[in-house]
This record gives C-alpha cells, structure tokens and sequence, in this order.
C-alpha cells in the first residue's frame, strides 16, 4: 500500500496529507455507528420487544468503554510502529459486522458482546488510529486539520442516528442496523485500505507539506522545532501529569452533562421537543466550534486555548444549573457547545505540539485509559447525585467547580523541557 500512496502522491498537486486527512475523516464519520446518540434511538423498540430494562442495555456502553481503556496502552505503540491503516481498517470491519449482526439479535448476552465489540473499537481503535495519522502528518497545520476531522466526526454523529432512524422506519430497528453496518463498510474501508498511509517521510515527503524538515517549538509559534519523547520520557514530565489531570477533570462534565442534560430540562418543565432541540444545538456548536479552535490555535496558543475550553464548559453546567427557560437552555448549550467543542479538538494538538509524533500513539494509549474511565465516571456520578438529592443541581455545581480547576490547569501546563531525560 505504500506504493499506491507513493504513486498518488506523485500525481496529485497537493500534498498527500490532505488525502491522509480525508481518509482519517471517513474513519471518523463512521466511527459514530455504535456511538451512545446512535443507541438512544434503537433503546425503546428493542426493550419493548425483548422487555430488557434500560440498564441492562446501557451497561454494555460501559463494558465497552472499560474493555477500551484496558486496551489502548498496548495499542498506540503497534500503531506508532505499523501505522493507522491496519487498525483502523480493521475497527471499520468489526464494527461494521457487529451493527450488521446485531440486526440478528436473538438474546441480551447476544447484544453485550456484538455492542460491547464495537463500542470497545469506538473508544479506542478508532480514536488512536484517528488522531495518531492526522499529527503524523501535520505539524504546523495540525490545528487545522484537527478541527476538520473533529467536524467530521460531529458529522457522523449527527447523521447516523438519522441514518438508523430512517431505515427504522421503513423496516423496523433491525432493518436500522442493518443499514447502519453497511453505511459504515461503504463509507470508511475503501478510503484507509487503499490511500492511508504511517508518514510522510515514509513516501518520501514532510509534514505539511514542506520541502524539508523542520522542528517545532510549542513554546515558540515562529520557531518550528518539534520535539521527540518516549513514552517513558513522557511520563517524567510534569506537564504530562498535568494535561492528564485536565483530562480527568473535564471528562466527566462532558459524559455527565451530555448524557443527562435532557432528563434535566424535562425535570425543569421543558417540553421534550425543546429539550431534543437543545441536545442538537449543543453538538452543532461543539462541531462549529471546533473548527474555529482549529483555526485560531497557533494564533493564541494552546495553554489560552484549553483554559478557554475548562471555563465555557463552567459556564455551561452553571447556566444549565439555573435554567428554567428555553432562552436560557439554548444560551447554556451554545457555551457548553464551545467547551467540548475545544477539548475535543485542542486536547489531541497539545498531546501531540508538547511530545512529538514519535511515540503519540503510545503516549496518547495511556492518556485514552485516563480519558475513558473519566468519561464513565460521569453519568454514573450525575445520575447518582440524581438518586440522592432528586434533582441534577449538585452535580451540576460539582461539575462547575471542575471545570473551573481544568481551566486553571490549562493555563499553567507549559511544554516540557525539550532535553530528553
């Protein structure tokens, strides 16, 4: 396959990566099949049918998440060895089949192990073989394209539970399925067997398109100078520590707020399709968002960027914790929007701006544990605080508080020390 990418690169008269970047988009937008937004709409017609509780089937959401989490420090050093392709090839085609299986459903443990599969590749094939192809490509315009394979994957988030419900709808939710597996085979294979490729050096090129290579000084936005850390070296760096601590903390207010904040609106006298329009507003704004990140990055850096993203995402549960009114919904959706929109985009830039590419995919397979657990942490925490108080305003509050911790963090991780230890 290196030869294919060889000759294309040849023939084409822009630089490879943008090829690299649209494969790792296609991945992208179908990694959103076994997505929880994708789930939701299948929730009620397959408990009616099999009288399966709510719980039982969110379980295998987190099942997954846990086997992802276990997975993923052994799975960045392969891809930081063999590259993208392989991984993410292979998550397109078992993820497809398991959505294409679970069409077939006969039994509860059926669907734990077909949903926990592909969840398990959502979490982590998915987003090492991602994030670690678009940095190996792009260096000073990897906030670019960072933003531009985050939008796609808002994209596919958005456009699969439509895909499954309008299948649904003309063949029940087994026929969604169905539909769902093929779009993800028809749409992501093709594009990372044929054209993806490890680096660019491995063709004969460098990142971004340059003539030569070139370092990249993350302390500096005028001085490329890009630095190199193990793994191992990572882990030794303060600003290693701290990033993972950021991730900690604002996890939990993404999952948490993102899953309950439509039960909230509803306990707060919302009619349901306000609260449903108020869940979409937010991923819009977290997509557009996310794209104006990309774009102002290396113009203000990433430390402004990520404390940017610690006090939106504060402001958000803080609105939504006073929230009464649609007005006021919607103004707490489009902060909380902009909050994800730039951890999700800004977070992969630092990892990869502060500890080069070598090693992302091993570096980046540890950070994935942290983020993971932190992430399913929350809504266990929130519906939890829920039971307990009957109501979402302390972990609204909790949440507040650690965004507003994260938006300090960001502001004081600095790169580390670019001599190795």
């Amino acid at each position: 396959m290196r030869n294919i990418a060889l000759k294309v690169s040849d023939r084409t008269p822009f630089f490879y990566g943008w090829i690299v970047l649209f494969c790792a988009c296609c991945a992208g937008f179908v990694r959103q099949g076994p997505a929880v937004a994708t789930l939701s709409i299948f929730i009620t017609p397959m408990s009616e049918e099999f009288e399966w509780s709510r719980t039982a089937i969110s379980g295998a959401v987190s099942i997954g998440g846990v086997l992802a989490a276990i997975i993923s420090p052994f799975l960045g050093p392969f891809i930081d060895k063999h590259g993208a392709r392989g991984v993410l090839c292979s998550a397109i085609l078992i993820t497809a089949l398991c959505t294409v299986l679970l069409s077939q459903l006969t039994s509860l443990l059926m669907f734990y192990i077909l949903f926990c599969l592909a969840r398990l590749n959502f979490a982590g094939p998915f987003d090492l073989g991602i994030y670690t192809a678009v940095n190996n490509w792009f260096v000073k315009k990897r906030p670019r394209a960072i933003s531009i394979v985050t939008l796609a994957q808002m994209a596919g988030l958005t456009a699969m539970p439509l895909i499954g419900f309008a299948a649904m709808s003309q063949g029940g939710w087994r026929m969604g399925w169905l539909i769902i597996g093929i779009t993800i085979i028809a749409v992501g294979l093709l594009p990372n067997l044929l054209l993806m490729c490890r680096r660019p050096e491995d063709i004969g090129l460098y990142p971004d398109g340059l003539e030569k290579n070139f370092n990249y000084d993350a302390t500096d936005q005028s001085n490329l100078m890009e630095p190199s850390f193990t793994r191992r070296q990572a882990i030794s760096k303060p600003s290693f520590w701290l990033l993972a601590l950021f991730t900690f903390l604002v996890f939990p207010v993404q999952a948490g707020v993102s899953l309950h904040q439509a039960p909230h609106l509803l306990e707060r006298g919302l009619s349901p399709v306000t609260a449903a329009l108020v869940v979409s507003c937010f991923s819009f704004i977290s997509g557009l968002s996310a794209l104006l990140y990309g774009y102002t990055t290396r113009l203000i850096g990433v430390r402004f960027n990520l404390f940017l993203s610690g006090l939106t995402l504060s402001i958000g549960a803080f609105l939504m914790y006073l929230t009464q009114t649609a007005s006021l919904a919607y103004i707490a959706a489009i902060f909380f929007g902009i909050g994800i929109g730039g951890i999700l985009c800004v977070l992969p830039i630092v990892w990869a701006d502060y500890f080069g590419r070598e090693s992302f995919g091993s570096i980046r397979g540890i950070v994935l544990t942290i983020q993971i657990s932190s992430q399913a942490l929350g809504p266990v925490l929130s519906g939890f605080l829920r039971d307990w108080s009957n109501s979402y305003d302390l972990s609204l509050l909790l949440f507040v508080g650690m965004s507003i911790f994260a938006a300090v963090i960001g502001i004081i991780v600095f790169p580390p020390n670019l001599q190795k230890t």
